[in-house]
């Protein structure tokens, strides 16, 4: 009890809120002396819950932003919780640890909890941690046991509370919980902790998978009432997290999203009782040593670990098409793959609306929605062509462009005997990089512009170009953007292509619009 008493007075402040509200010391003194009195505390508090049986891990002062995870985790009606903090900022212990004997013992009376982790190492480590908790923890087991360990059918490991007539279960990422349930309970409380690491979050695949098992097989597996919790990192623009994040933002997803950085934006230490002032920040970075490692972990800021070609916030969008007269043009590119495979290239198809502006006489170009990005047979790419000429077309010439290389070259001849204004694209050896790279100056200074809604995939591609799985529209967005430029240019731009810069004595840089 003596050490219960330093470590909950190391942690709370000694804070009288008034004259007939008994202080902290008070009250941990009688949670010491009266059981019944902590027992009735605790199991209606998870903030002294977690105080009185898990403060030997808790080595300082509690900040306001635990405090607040806290109390996301009491309230019932935040819908899903969703939490991104700092390494070391105590949500797992929180989230994972205390939180899922509190919800069964406490007052929401929980039933059968599932934990999720990445894999099943993980998962069951969290129980782990848990089952020497509850096998260790005296105060614990005193206040709360006994407490029974079981195999079960499913491959993991489960806690039992018989007392309390509840399951806790650990599972992954690599498991269905779909149709789980324990006695005639099914899982009334699901924290998520850590299901992406940067390995998955590299493809669009790999997200992509990800949050469908949460979303298609997890959320599901629940009830009306289940409380659902996501703890983890930002990892990556297109995330779990960040799109739960966008869902709760734009209103599609009941929730709550929290980030809790070890500086805020303002200057303000997070938690001061650990990092008293910005040098023992800086003390802190020092050991980690890893600028992106610090910036993602600790700042939670999303940095790229790879040469990033396009950055997010050089996007720009359009609310809806001019109509201004000044379209001198639409045009298409074209990236062909004739594999139908699963694990082949898509045929890609990007579309825009081209314009001058008679002030600065720079062209805009106008990304239409829904590219093609499909797999298709050569005669399905021809009539999906012919299609889409007469959808963009509006009445003004339309062209469409098609690399010059080995088989595709066969398309253009096919769609020129057919009617349409088909052009063969000489790349001349060019990397797709570099290709990309010549496209980065007009999408900076709002000459290429996207529309708001139906060119997410392409956007996608763009800016995680490099460690997405496929980069097919990014294949036909390039075609498309330097045979426009070359057409506003003239001969000089593919000039550059074959002989760089630096060997024929101007700069491309500083041709009219870039």
């Amino acid at each position: 009890m003596k050490k219960l008493t330093t470590k909950i007075n190391t942690t709370m402040e000694n804070n009288q809120i008034n004259n007939n509200i008994p202080s902290q010391e008070e009250i941990i003194q009688k949670m010491i002396s009266d059981r019944n009195f902590r027992l009735e505390l605790v199991t209606g508090s998870h903030y002294w819950f977690s105080h009185c049986y898990f403060a030997h891990y808790i080595t300082y002062p509690t900040a306001e932003f635990q405090k607040e995870m806290f109390s996301l985790t009491e309230d019932e009606n935040s819908g899903i919780v969703v939490t991104v903090a700092f390494r070391g900022s105590g949500k797992s212990t929180i989230f994972t640890m205390s939180y899922p004997i509190w919800a069964i013992l406490g007052k929401q009376q929980k039933k059968f909890v599932i934990i999720l982790s990445q894999t099943q190492r993980q998962a069951r480590q969290h129980l782990m941690n848990l089952k020497q908790e509850l096998e260790r923890n005296k105060l614990l087991l005193q206040d709360l046991g006994p407490f029974e360990e079981e195999a079960d059918e499913w491959g993991g490991y489960s806690l039992v509370l018989p007392k309390y007539g509840a399951k806790i279960m650990a599972a992954s990422t690599e498991q269905s919980v779909r149709g789980l349930r324990h006695r005639e309970h099914r899982p009334d409380l699901i924290i998520a902790d850590d299901i992406e690491d940067l390995q998955s979050v590299k493809t669009r695949d790999g997200r992509n998978k990800v949050y469908n098992w949460l979303l298609g097989d997890v959320i599901p597996a629940g009830g009306p009432n289940t409380k659902i919790a996501v703890i983890g990192n930002l990892l990556h623009e297109d995330s779990v997290v960040m799109r739960l994040k966008s869902g709760i933002e734009i209103g599609e997803l009941a929730g709550t999203f929290k980030a809790y950085p070890i500086v805020s934006n303002a200057g303000d230490i997070l938690w001061p009782g650990k990092y008293p002032s910005l040098e023992a920040v800086g003390a802190e970075k020092k050991k980690i040593g890893n600028e992106i490692a610090w910036q993602r972990e600790y700042l939670l800021r999303i940095v790229a670990d790879f040469e990033q070609v396009v950055h997010p916030e050089w996007i720009q969008y359009y609310k809806e098409l001019r109509s201004d007269g000044q379209l001198m043009y639409t045009a298409t590119g074209v990236d062909l793959a004739i594999s139908q495979k699963d694990t082949a290239d898509y045929t890609a198809m990007v579309s825009a609306r081209v314009y001058r502006d008679g002030v600065d006489e720079k062209i805009r170009i106008y990304i239409l929605p829904n590219p093609v990005n499909e797999r298709l047979t050569f005669p399905q790419t021809v009539e999906r062509i012919k299609a889409l000429k007469k959808v963009i077309a509006n009445g003004h010439s339309t062209h469409t462009y098609v690399e010059k290389v080995g088989y595709q070259e066969a398309l253009t001849q096919q769609l020129v005997r057919e009617g349409c204004h088909a052009e063969s694209v000489q790349i001349h050896g060019q990397d797709k990089r570099a290709r990309l790279a010549l496209t980065t100056s007009l999408l900076q200074n709002g000459q290429i512009l996207f529309p708001e809604k139906g060119a997410e995939e392409l956007i996608q591609q763009l800016v995680g170009f490099g460690v997405e799985k496929h980069d097919d529209l990014v294949d036909a967005f390039t075609l498309l953007v330097l045979k426009i430029i070359d057409e506003d240019h003239g001969a000089a731009h593919i000039y550059w292509l074959v002989d760089p810069p630096s060997e024929r004595g101007w700069n491309p840089f500083r041709l009219s619009g870039w």
